[in-house]
């Protein structure tokens, strides 16, 4: 699940017979994270023609499980067991909620869909519970605007959190959590320069705003095949906040440089693209370390990919020092929501500790595998502070060999925190240099 297909409807003579199916099919991918699992390989099933439609019912209803949720309480009088049901309707209720006009169709192929699921047995109460919601909504949806859960679609523990970390921006955060992400363009340098390629983009009626030399927002996100040049690898899709690592790393030409927990390979592929590097791109998993290969063959890149824990670099380091990590680390992704909205809902307050205590074991790991005046960046895409500053000043205090560097010289900041935005989503950077 990279980037979300739009929230835009097929033609009208095409919609109507397939939104059952596409009820249908997201409802099994919602019913999936109540389930605890993640919706991919479930969407992944899907046919071609109702996929797009599909993920986009999907993403709605997960951005919205909070308030979903919390109307179908209201709406029944007693807890649904029926886990495929239950997603089905918080799947009509979050297009009913945004396609008002469109109820009575709605309503018509939520049942239909209903019809093919579980020997059809709750047609009867798929329609009930949807005519009643339409019935009652501005009530109903009086009464969620003024429960927090239900306003601002995310879980209650979530909600505190960025209301200590940031208690005059969390509202802020939460809103940009629940809108469509951004899709950016970053360009390879290597195989385009970047007024031409913006030309090519024009002439091909793409809408883009240029927010550096390099990179390109996308005024409405569309299939990399649409991209002019994707395919001869003139252009990759990397969130801006993203694009930050590869500078805020300084590589220069002839470096030895670690990207650990590399894949998919897209920070990696941007150092290739700044400088000539011996970089080695670490991952744990084989599947994804094929990514990596795949998106650097694209773009006519090279680097050693290795398949191996970056905790335990004794499984796979040849010995030899490195003058630049970049410790891409595992993390909540709390910063990245509306990318990946069932993350909001698979997580547990207790699985922040549990990657705070794995980012201790990699940096604490690969500091030693950095050479005299070296430097490392840390990185998550987190806005949770356990995650953030509050592990790198530990980390200072256990290394008297790591000393700060800034990331933001314009002003003199030595940590930086990227809040979702509508250019970017939400990352945290630290530069830190070897000093004995």
């Amino acid at each position: 699940m990279n980037d979300i297909p739009p929230d835009s409807p097929p033609t009208p003579a095409r919609r109507l017979p397939l939104l059952g199916d596409s009820l249908g099919a997201a409802a099994h991918a919602v019913a999936a994270v109540i389930a605890g699992k993640t919706p991919g390989a479930i969407l992944a099933q899907t046919t071609a023609r109702i996929r797009p439609a599909a993920f986009d019912l999907t993403f709605i209803t997960l951005r919205d499980f909070g308030r979903g949720d919390f109307l179908l309480g209201r709406l029944l009088a007693k807890p649904l067991k029926d886990v495929e049901i239950r997603a089905l309707l918080l799947v009509a209720l979050a297009r009913l909620e945004r396609r008002t006009e469109d109820a009575h169709t709605i309503v018509d192929q939520a049942v239909k869909a209903a019809g093919a699921m579980v020997g059809g047995r709750f047609k009867g109460l798929v329609n009930a519970v949807l005519r009643n919601f339409l019935r009652q909504r501005e009530a109903l949806l009086a009464a969620a605007d003024a429960d927090d859960v239900a306003h601002w679609r995310h879980p209650a523990w979530w909600l505190q959190r960025l209301r200590e970390a940031y208690p005059t921006r969390w509202e802020q955060i939460a809103h940009v959590g629940n809108t469509h992400p951004p899709m950016c363009l970053r360009i390879n340098s290597r195989r385009a320069a970047s007024a031409d390629f913006s030309a090519e983009l024009a002439a091909a009626g793409i809408v883009v705003r240029k927010l550096d030399e390099l990179a390109l927002l996308l005024e409405k996100p569309l299939p990399v095949e649409r991209l002019p040049g994707f395919r001869a690898g003139k252009v990759s899709v990397q969130d801006w906040g993203a694009q930050r690592a590869a500078a805020l790393l300084d590589v220069q030409d002839g470096q030895r440089v670690l990207d650990a927990c590399a894949a998919p390979g897209g920070k990696t592929a941007h150092l290739l693209e700044l400088a000539d590097l011996d970089l080695t791109a670490l991952e744990l998993d084989a599947t994804r370390a094929r990514r990596i290969t795949e998106n650097l063959g694209r773009l006519g890149l090279v680097a050693t990919v290795k398949i191996g824990d970056a905790g335990r670099p004794t499984n796979w380091w040849d010995g030899r020092l490195f003058d630049r990590i970049l410790a891409d680390v595992p993390c909540s992704a709390s910063g990245v929501v509306r990318r990946h909205a069932d993350i909001k809902w698979l997580r547990r307050p207790t699985d922040v500790a549990g990657f705070v205590r794995t980012q201790v074991a990699i940096l604490d790991a690969l500091w030693p595998l950095l050479a005299l005046g070296g430097k490392m960046l840390y990185c998550t895409c987190s806005v949770f502070s356990e995650e953030n500053g509050e592990q790198l000043r530990a980390f200072v205090a256990r290394h008297v060999d790591a000393r700060h560097l800034a990331t933001d010289n314009a002003n003199n900041e030595d940590e930086l925190q990227l809040l979702p935005a509508a250019t970017h989503d939400g990352f945290y950077y630290a530069l830190l240099e070897k000093t004995l």
